[in-house]
């Protein structure tokens, strides 16, 4: 995976509140290792976007909590991708949009399962 997929995995899959902070306290401490199996502990993400993420959250940044908040990191990062995943929501091809959400993002079968079926339920919210 490279390095952009898995910083999109990482921006698009919700990750708990009390993972991130416990995360972040971590690697202030120096220990990132730990920090990464807390982040993969409270989520989805795979080990190349776990490190992603917590390098975005020692940056200061917040990953989403929700698959909600997912879907709105989705539509700023990738518009374009949203179109096409919800054209193929549209035609009742759910597992073709599971399929390209996760070629394109590299974001896991649970997150990508769970990011396609918040978007059948809000297609059009911007």
């Amino acid at each position: 995976m490279t390095n952009a997929k898995a910083r999109t995995a990482a921006l698009i899959t919700p990750v708990g509140q009390e993972a991130q902070e416990e995360a972040r306290a971590l690697a202030v401490d120096g220990r990132t290792g730990k920090a990464v199996r807390r982040l993969r502990r409270g989520s989805w993400l795979k080990r190349g976007p776990a490190r992603e993420a917590l390098e975005l959250l020692v940056d200061g940044q917040v990953l989403p909590t929700s698959s909600g908040q997912a879907l709105d990191a989705l539509r700023r990062l990738d518009a374009p991708l949203v179109v096409e995943l919800t054209a193929l929501l549209d035609d009742g091809q759910q597992i073709a949009a599971v399929k390209l959400l996760r070629e394109r993002t590299g974001i896991d079968l649970a997150g990508g399962y769970h990011l396609v079926l918040e978007l059948s339920a809000r297609p059009g919210t911007e």
